[in-house]
């Protein structure tokens, strides 16, 4: 079926040069030069595309657009055209709602891929055809997966990609703020891979775990000499990386004396190893994350300021996988299929209670938990579906905990209740909400509820096995 769409840009060229395109093209085309016209327009026609301007003549601007006519027909595709400076603008648009930003001066055979991948997943459902056409076209979005990663459909997730496609073309160093287990590895290597230094390498250094001694040899290498145990020469990160990228995890963790070191070679360019006097020209990118706020860090004085606003060019943060539950079974369903290949099994995937449990639990862990939840159940699944019997406690307990609540309130309420049997669902329900309260520490469950863990253990177990 033909799409419609409807032009709207106060500059007429454009939009009869976009209109002669577009219609030769196969899309029934029409067109407005002002904000408020392009929404009468759109409020008098029927058209499964808007294409606007984020910079009108007159009062409105291309988010004001956007705005009126998603509140108008929330599934209508959205593209705003703007200026490839103004990344602000762009992420401001994607989380607005519009589908994508397209960059001037325009490109028509661009314009025409974008509309292709946006049709063809509003078509789908949100699930983009991977073989089609338009997908073949470099650093546009798959909301979908390939080997290495997946890119899922809710809005959190496409504003995150949104974000990453404008900053990764440019040399910007970025800041990745997220809590523990969101991806921000894969997120940093999302960004190196849709730069230009894609062909360069790419280096991940864990700072959570290394010594002052360590840190400094690890970034920018040493001498044989140098210090104790240094039996050899050794190129640290920074050369390591020349070129490419350096993703720095848990950057928060580096020592004063190594954050110092870290912005002379940030702000020169240059690095010496450790015991040596020459100076090596390093051009890095360089991409830190943290699960703390460096904001925060360095008011408070554990963080240097210069260095964080060096870093601090550009700034994503990566949503827990609670605010994204509409990627859980696309998550799950890639999880499993890696799984399948590593385990070498034919796994067909999750029976309704499972995944209806997926949904639900809060993942303290995220990803990084999810993953591994699919491989210990995948594990210990002979054939066929993943069940409920193979996954972990502290899933099946969050939904028992959630059920108990449920029931308690309907017995109440039609009079059947048992008051030795609710005064037992009372105490699960207890335990349940301490153990959410600390991630499923058992230790410190035990601790705060002033039982032993055995104890606590035997509670849980003899409430299950009452189910």
């Amino acid at each position: 079926m033909t799409k419609s769409i409807l032009i709207i840009d106060d500059d007429a060229d454009m939009c009869a040069l976009l209109t002669r395109f577009l219609s030769k093209n196969g899309y029934t085309v029409d067109a407005a030069h002002s904000g408020n016209k392009g929404v009468e327009k759109f409020k008098a026609g029927n058209f499964d595309i808007v294409l606007c301007d984020f910079r009108l003549g007159d009062k409105k601007d291309g988010k004001d657009i956007l705005i009126e006519i998603k509140q108008h027909n929330p599934r209508t595709i959205v593209l705003i055209i703007t200026g490839y400076s103004d990344i602000k603008t762009a992420v401001d648009v994607i989380k607005a709602g519009a589908y994508d930003y397209i960059t001037k001066p325009l490109i028509p055979d661009e314009v025409l891929n974008v509309l292709r991948v946006a049709v063809a997943q509003a078509d789908n459902n949100g699930m983009v055809d991977t073989d089609s056409e338009a997908l073949q076209h470099a650093g546009k979005k798959n909301h979908h997966y390939n080997s290495e990663f997946l890119i899922g459909n809710a809005a959190a997730t496409k504003a995150l990609y949104s974000q990453i496609e404008i900053v990764a073309p440019t040399n910007y160093s970025v800041i990745l703020n997220g809590e523990s287990g969101t991806g921000k590895e894969v997120i940093a290597k999302s960004i190196h891979a849709l730069s230009s230094r894609k062909n360069k390498p790419f280096v991940a250094m864990d700072c959570g775990t290394l010594s002052k001694e360590l840190a400094g040899s690890e970034l920018f290498g040493h001498l044989k000499g140098a210090f104790t145990g240094a039996i050899n020469d050794k190129e640290g990160h920074f050369e390591l990386s020349n070129g490419g990228t350096l993703f720095l995890d848990e950057v928060a963790n580096l020592t004063s004396e190594i954050q110092a070191s870290l912005l002379r070679v940030i702000q020169e360019r240059k690095i010496k190893r450790i015991g040596g006097n020459k100076e090596i020209d390093v051009d890095v990118r360089i991409i830190v994350a943290t699960n703390e706020n460096l904001q925060e860090a360095y008011k408070q004085g554990k963080f240097r300021e210069d260095l964080y606003h060096r870093f601090n060019e550009f700034s994503i943060q990566l949503p827990p996988l609670r605010e994204r539950r509409e990627d859980i079974p696309l998550f799950a369903d890639f999880f499993l299929q890696r799984t399948n290949k590593e385990l070498e099994k034919k796994l067909e995937g999750f029976t309704d209670e499972v995944m209806k449990m997926f949904i639900n639990y809060s993942w303290p862990g995220n990803l990084r938990e999810f993953k591994n939840v699919i491989r210990r159940s995948a594990l210990l699944t002979v054939a066929g579906q993943i069940t409920p019997a193979t996954l972990p406690q502290e899933i099946t307990g969050f939904m028992h905990a959630a059920t108990v609540t449920t029931t308690n309130v309907t017995e109440i309420k039609h009079g059947t209740i048992d008051l030795k049997d609710t005064a037992s669902k009372a105490e699960y329900e207890a335990i349940m909400q301490v153990l959410k309260e600390v991630n499923f520490n058992k230790t410190k469950a035990a601790e705060l509820l002033k039982i032993d863990r055995k104890t606590l253990y035997n509670k849980i177990k003899s409430f299950e096995d009452a189910q």
